[in-house]
């Protein structure tokens, strides 16, 4: 056997994947075994999950790949800070210590901290995420797109696959950056940069996109090869501490909103025309990809990968026949593709195209028995019944009916930012006050935050425009029948649809498209609650609160349960019922 781990850690999202054989066996972030959201560390515990899974040791590996090559970004660094002396000086006294200490010396801390001491191979960073995108994919040939905020020193790269090769032929360079250029948005509206760039994405419909031909003018020289140059003038992540400039406060019309105050309509504003702007480059970009390659497939990965918002709207432009979009398409899934980089480039091995993807549903990471999970449900002290898989499935398909919030826990966990029946909280999407409930009695979030819709594959069509599957959530699409009026924040509360709870504010919503091959349970109780409603449609949410990553194991889930208003819990075939909201 041929066994590959890769790796991804210490910038955000360290993650582990382990090949056997060239096949997906195993991959976890980090995040989800320390229960430190978005944990860049090395990702020990997800290192030592999949050998455990695999049923090995660190000496049976035949080589371990990381996704990076640190001296490159050392380089890029060092001729940063050089040219921006002495704007520079703050962050390089940060940032060096750091580097003599740790990143400069990689090759020696995987050897010692993983106990293996044969061969080390590092991917670049864009490669590593062309990889994640095209080997797993189900094309034989592909263009491929990687977009993300900066590698080594490429933050956006154009590349083809074919077989078992993949060859980059176009990049663009820090600091012109896409990714980087979306992140200052992101932190200068008040969120958190590298973890809330998806709430961006989310605040945008409530806006209008009066910023966009400010953001055209000033910010970035946009092509129509979808080439691209930031103005540096507006921006402080070179250099500084944060991502914006004195100038671009005063291009805006004031500092950065402080996080937690009250969004303010010029927030929504920001985020519709940044929204705007990235959809038109991502078009672009694509565009040029297909036209250079000849290629009618596209394959995408890189955190901008991750704007499903972007992906639909390139998908209806026709600009290519099929697209696959990675669904662990940030830092995370760099292990994955170092892992088949080293596979197939280094070792020269065939590709096995599977008819949908080699990705498994992303049902890669822990799962865990009935013993266990009875187990931990009795020493947390909580009543329970066991049972067969149809009598579960139609007595929660009941609960969901009669408005209860349940948290459902089944099989593998998802690799990626997002649940898809798992680890997931699910929902009637019937009703538009249950995603205030969810929101604010579950989750713990922003009202504005929208809810994405699980729906039998087979009955997509009717309920969505949408005329593909979307298994990993990475496309939004119209719902069918859906309206919504006023202004603002104040929009949410004026939706009318057939599923309201799932449907944002400007009519769509990012749909999961559920078959029974890969999720048989899910898929079942999805057919149980049609025959009860006449929909097939749930709110899928990840279980997990704000500020936390998804659970991982049945005591995580049994904590968010307890410190949550859900009214009952659902792990393997065992459901729990609140004690508070019995029915």
């Amino acid at each position: 056997m041929t066994y590959i781990l890769g790796i991804s850690c210490w910038y955000h999202d360290a993650a582990a994947c382990l090949l056997k054989d060239g096949e997906i066996v195993a991959a976890a972030q980090e995040e989800r075994f320390t229960r430190i959201k978005h944990d860049a560390s090395l990702p020990v515990n997800a290192i030592a999950w999949c050998l455990q899974h695999a049923g090995i040791t660190a000496a049976d590996l035949t080589s371990i790949a990381y996704y990076d090559k640190p001296f490159l970004t050392f380089e890029r660094l060092l001729e940063t800070y050089v040219a921006t002396i002495p704007r520079g000086i703050r962050s390089f006294l940060m940032a060096m210590p750091v580097w003599l200490k740790r990143n400069l010396w990689i090759p020696e801390i995987l050897r010692k901290e993983i106990g293996f001491d044969g061969q080390l191979l590092f991917c670049e960073h864009h490669e590593s995420h062309a990889a994640s995108a095209f080997f797993p994919s189900p094309f034989e040939s592909a263009a491929i797109v990687t977009t993300d905020g900066v590698g080594e020193w490429a933050t956006t790269s154009i590349g083809i696959g074919s077989g078992a090769h993949i060859s980059l032929h176009k990049e663009i360079h820090f600091p012109h950056s896409l990714g980087l250029l979306y992140s200052t948005f992101t932190g200068y509206c008040g969120f958190r940069v590298n973890s809330g760039e998806y709430k961006l994405m989310g605040l945008a419909p409530y806006g209008e996109p009066v910023y966009v031909q400010t953001i055209r003018d000033e910010l970035i020289d946009l092509n129509e090869d979808g080439s691209y140059r930031c103005n540096l003038k507006y921006f402080a992540y070179p250099w500084g501490l944060r991502m914006h400039s004195n100038a671009f406060e005063q291009l805006f019309g004031g500092p950065a909103r402080i996080q937690e105050s009250p969004i303010t309509q010029k927030e929504m504003d920001l985020a519709r025309s940044i929204q705007v702007v990235i959809e038109e480059a991502v078009l672009r970009i694509a565009r040029h990809a297909m036209s250079s390659t000849g290629e009618q497939n596209l394959c995408m990965a890189g955190g901008v990968a991750l704007n499903c918002v972007a992906n639909a709207k390139l998908l209806n432009a026709g600009i290519c026949d099929r697209l696959w979009v990675q669904p662990a398409a940030g830092d995370a899934g760099g292990s994955l593709g170092a892992a088949l980089m080293a596979w197939h480039h280094y070792g020269g091995f065939p590709r096995q195209i599977q008819s949908s993807d080699s990705m498994k549903g992303a049902r890669l990471g822990p799962s865990f028995d009935q013993d266990a999970i009875r187990n931990t449900l009795e020493e947390a002290s909580l009543s329970f019944e066991e049972l067969d898989d149809q009598t579960l499935c139609r007595r929660v398909a009941q609960l969901l009916n009669d408005q209860k919030v349940i948290g459902w826990f089944q099989g593998p966990m998802e690799f990626g930012p997002r649940a898809l029946g798992n680890r997931s909280i699910l929902a009637d999407p019937r009703y538009l006050c249950m995603q205030k409930h969810v929101n604010q009695s579950i989750k713990f979030r922003e009202s504005f935050r929208p809810f994405a819709p699980a729906v039998m594959e087979d009955r997509v069509g009717q309920w969505f425009e949408l005329t593909t599957d979307s298994p990993y959530m990475l496309l939004t699409a119209q719902v069918k029948d859906a309206g919504v009026s006023g202004e603002g924040l104040d929009k949410q509360k004026h939706i009318t649809s057939p599923i309201a709870a799932v449907t944002h504010v400007d009519g769509s919503a990012r749909v999961q498209t559920v078959n029974q091959r890969d999720h048989p349970l899910f898929y079942q109780l999805l057919k149980e609650f049609e025959t009860l409603t006449g929909c097939p449609v749930l709110i899928n949410t990840s279980f997990n609160v704000r500020g936390e990553p998804i659970v991982c194991s049945p005591i995580d889930a049994v904590n968010c349960f307890e410190n949550t208003q859900m009214d009952a819990l659902v792990m393997g075939s065992f459901l729990v019922i609140n004690d508070s909201g019995k029915i």
